[in-house]
């Protein structure tokens, strides 16, 4: 039984990791930290946890923390996890980090868009968590940098084609909606109620932080420097990412023959499903699932191709991909904890 603990666990993503690992059949989880809710059970804090676990919030070192665990979770705010990380690695928990202090491999660019990065020593080998892509390396590392919710459906909306080169690197058009959760807990205005409801709004437009993962990704898969335009927006939804993406064709293909390729390249993905043609996704058809749907069209007139992605932002885009990660990285199967079908209605 591999012994897991939280470590940030109040938020959302940190709910939906316990939430994922009390079903978990390889699983005991064994610390859920919180300062600010330290001693107080999990379920005062979301009742859903009634009955399910007794577990309590704990306000604890890495060394506490280490000492009974084999995997941790950082479910921590940027800029903190890479002051924590060293600790447990050094004392042989493997890591499973989901905020962005490991995800970008040029520490000059993380700092352009963080802050200065204080644990620089483990960028290296750090691997980038998206399995589709990386399972050899997630198997073997000790590190996992968790991607990146819009991250996640963009790059898995666009790998075959940029694996294959159909597309010109340099014309993607990303178009991102997401739902009200990717904000996190915290309250602030911006995400109140009154602020969301009945609205739909870009959102730091043309410098949002998760740019250069996107453009690190893409151009490891097109093998060759990528910029991308992506505009993020809020949706008034607890939970869900859309994604349209566009590109220009450099082949003359079908839809079919689009469809074909993403097909044969995601045919062993449990977590990917690739709809029929003149089929498109809805944000609905993944909520509370570690599923990422996929439709896309040829458009003829224009030349381009019109990919559409959908997540759950909290589950494939977070804590369900979190587990996914942690699975390979202990040689537990994959899909361990994640074979929950999508909530619907």
């Amino acid at each position: 039984m591999i012994k897991a603990a939280i470590y940030g666990a109040s938020g959302y993503t940190g709910q939906e990791l316990l939430r994922i690992l009390l079903r978990h059949g390889g699983v005991e989880v064994t610390a859920a930290t919180s300062r600010r809710y330290a001693g107080r059970p999990v379920a005062d804090l979301y009742p859903a946890f009634t009955g399910q676990t007794d577990l309590l919030f704990e306000e604890a070192s890495p060394d506490q923390i280490a000492a009974r665990c084999d995997v941790v979770f950082l479910a921590l705010p940027h800029e903190v996890s890479m002051a924590v990380a060293g600790a447990f690695l050094e004392r042989g928990v493997k890591v499973v980090d989901l905020s962005a202090d490991f995800r970008l491999r040029d520490e000059t660019v993380y700092e352009r868009w963080y802050a200065p990065h204080t644990a620089r020593e483990y960028l290296k080998e750090a691997v980038y968590g998206l399995t589709e892509l990386y399972r050899d390396a997630v198997r073997k590392a000790r590190l996992v940098a968790n991607p990146g919710c819009y991250p996640t459906s963009v790059i898995l909306g666009l790998a075959p084609l940029l694996r294959m080169k159909w597309i010109d690197p340099d014309s993607i058009i990303a178009d991102s909606k997401s739902g009200v959760s990717g904000a996190g807990r915290e309250p602030v205005v911006n995400s109140l109620f009154c602020e969301v409801d009945e609205a739909f709004k870009a959102y730091k437009v043309g410098q949002h932080r998760h740019t250069p993962e996107i453009e690190q990704e893409l151009g490891a898969l097109a093998g060759t420097k990528v910029t991308v335009s992506f505009t993020p927006h809020l949706l008034p939804l607890s939970r869900g990412i859309l994604s349209t993406i566009y590109a220009t064709l450099r082949e003359e293909v079908t839809t079919a023959d689009a469809l074909a390729l993403y097909e044969s390249f995601y045919r062993n993905e449990t977590f990917i499903r690739v709809y029929k043609e003149g089929a498109f996704p809805n944000v609905s058809s993944v909520r509370g699932s570690n599923f990422c749907d996929i439709g896309l069209t040829v458009d003829g007139r224009t030349g381009r191709v019109i990919v559409v992605s959908v997540i759950d932002n909290l589950i494939k885009g977070a804590s369900g991909q979190a587990v996914q990660n942690m699975n390979l990285m202990c040689g537990l199967p994959e899909d361990e904890g994640l074979r929950m079908m999508p909530l619907y209605p």
